[in-house]
């Protein structure tokens, strides 16, 4: 990529593809003091109150910056780079890649907490990691005073739901849901009956004196892409037809339409859905149904396979941050006569992860 200047106009060569920038676009991007709060970098003008025909009077080029004077009198000095980005349209925090993983796993992205890690480069690396593998495991952490609700708004907002702004994730009677019981409970994801599906999911584990109940965990998109591969027409289906999701309680009645893998605007992998409990497939017809539930069963046995499924005990302090729209959580049976199993959890959505990951990014002059 190349930027390039003729006859007071700028262009954009990408392998021999050369594009005029509009003059406007650039006016727009005046980074001066008088143009941007240097705190917030917002625009101290309106765009829309300036003339629509600017024209660029000076144009100066060097090897890192451009630099622009308009007829208007705005002048400014663009960062090459800056532009490159925009033109790729490349966000710097969810083009970090993706890694696949399954059982093999050995590296389950330990970092030790300290009261000042939110601001430092620790928590820089754990969280491009939480974006790299899903999850990230912080030791060490508090378990006095609800300190999750503490740690959860040190990245961003806790997103409260019907269960409260956090819930206690422990065997009680007479439960709304099965996470609270002793019961083991299979690869699923949280609140598919959401619209939209919580991002991030927090537990914190307070305590654990039982001999079972251990955490596992599932990543959705290697299981996913090896479904693609191995049984296209499965996968296929399963990204098409929309399942109805719901949640009763004496209360409330949530209920949301959505497909079990969700691909973006680039067929890509976006988001998993999986709580069979939970999901109503519409009625169609019987061939198309028969496919359907092949494809489920299929994906089911998968995200039950010990070839994907990794799987460690939550100890007393430890505090796991797992990716709702990628990851599946389950957990085994344990025996609630030998003791206590506690953990606190608590959700947050992707502009906390986001937010904090280019704040840190900057304060670092990091790059991803």
């Amino acid at each position: 990529m190349k930027i390039k200047l003729e006859n007071n106009k700028v262009f954009f060569d990408n392998n021999g593809s050369k594009k005029e920038i509009h003059p406007f676009w650039l006016r727009e991007r005046v980074n001066g003091e008088s143009f941007l709060d240097k705190g917030t970098q917002q625009r101290l003008f309106d765009p829309t109150e300036l003339k629509k025909n600017i024209e660029i009077k000076d144009l100066k080029l060097s090897d890192e910056f451009l630099e622009v004077l308009f007829d208007d009198g705005a002048k400014t000095k663009l960062a090459i780079q800056n532009i490159f980005k925009e033109f790729s349209n490349i966000n710097d925090v969810k083009f970090i890649e993706k890694i696949k993983w399954d059982s093999s796993l050995k590296n389950y992205n330990n970092y030790e907490f300290d009261e000042k890690i939110f601001e430092q480069k620790k928590m820089y690396e754990a969280l491009v990691n939480f974006y790299q593998f899903g999850f990230v495991i912080f030791k060490k952490v508090p378990t006095k005073n609800n300190f999750l609700i503490e740690f959860a708004n040190s990245i961003g907002s806790v997103r409260r739901t019907n269960f409260g702004e956090f819930f206690n994730v422990k065997s009680i009677p007479n439960p709304n849901d099965l996470a609270y019981t002793s019961l083991p409970l299979a690869p699923h994801t949280d609140n598919p009956y959401r619209n939209p599906v919580p991002c991030i999911q927090i537990l914190h584990c307070i305590e654990n004196e039982v001999k079972g109940g251990y955490s596992t965990l599932v990543d959705g998109y290697t299981v996913t892409e090896e479904l693609k591969k191995d049984h296209p027409d499965l996968y296929k289906i399963l990204t098409e037809i929309k399942v109805r999701y719901q949640f009763i309680d004496k209360d409330v009645y949530l209920e949301n339409w959505a497909e079990m893998i969700e691909l973006d605007d680039e067929e890509n992998f976006k988001q998993v859905r999986f709580s069979p409990r939970l999901d109503f497939v519409p009625l169609m017809d019987k061939d198309k149904l028969e496919l359907y539930y092949s494809a489920r069963n299929k994906i089911s046995e998968l995200y039950n396979s010990d070839k994907f499924k990794i799987q460690f005990k939550l100890s007393p302090g430890d505090l796991l941050m797992m990716d709702n729209h990628r990851l599946l959580h389950g957990r085994t049976e344990y025996n609630a006569n030998e003791g206590n199993r506690f953990l606190q959890g608590c959700y947050i959505d992707y502009d906390s992860t986001e937010g904090k990951l280019r704040h840190l990014k900057k304060k670092f002059n990091y790059e991803l």
